[in-house]
C-alpha cells in the first residue's frame, strides 16, 4: 500500500493550500483516511479524518471552520483544504490509512500506513 502526498508549501497568513493524498494498493473505498501534521519539536496530531462514504468527517477543534477534508474514490485520492491558514498551521501533513473500516480515530496506533509529508509552512 502507498500514500503519495502533495501540494504544501509556503503560504502568507491567511492565504489558503490544497493537499491531496493518492492512495495504491488497496481498496480504498472502504477505509477511513486521515490527516495528521507534525510541527517541529511537537508530536503528530490529528487534523481531520473521513469515513469510507465521504458522508461523515471529524476536525481538531483548532481548524474546524478553515479545514476541510474530502474524498474521491474514483480517483483513489484524499483532499485536505487549507483556507485562512495562519502561522500555527506550519508543520509536515501525513495523509494515513485508517486500520479499521468502522467510524474515525484520532489516534495515531488507529492507522497502519502512512504517506511521505507534504511540508505547509505559513509565513507571518
Amino acid at each position: 500500500v502507498q500514500l503519495q502526498a502533495s501540494g504544501g508549501g509556503l503560504v502568507q497568513a491567511g492565504g489558503s493550500l490544497r493537499l491531496s493524498c493518492a492512495i495504491s494498493g488497496r481498496t480504498f473505498s472502504t477505509y477511513t483516511m486521515g490527516w495528521f501534521r507534525q510541527a517541529p519539536g511537537k508530536e503528530r496530531e490529528f487534523v481531520a479524518g473521513i469515513d469510507w462514504s465521504g458522508s461523515s468527517q471529524l476536525y481538531t477543534d483548532s481548524v474546524k471552520g478553515r479545514l476541510t477534508v474530502s474524498r474521491d474514490n474514483a480517483k483513489n485520492t484524499v483532499y485536505l483544504q487549507m483556507n485562512s491558514l495562519k502561522p500555527d498551521d506550519t508543520a509536515v501533513y501525513y495523509c494515513t490509512h485508517q486500520k479499521q473500516a468502522i467510524g474515525i480515530s484520532r489516534m495515531v496506533p488507529m492507522y497502519d500506513y502512512w504517506g511521505q509529508g507534504t511540508l505547509v509552512t505559513v509565513s507571518s
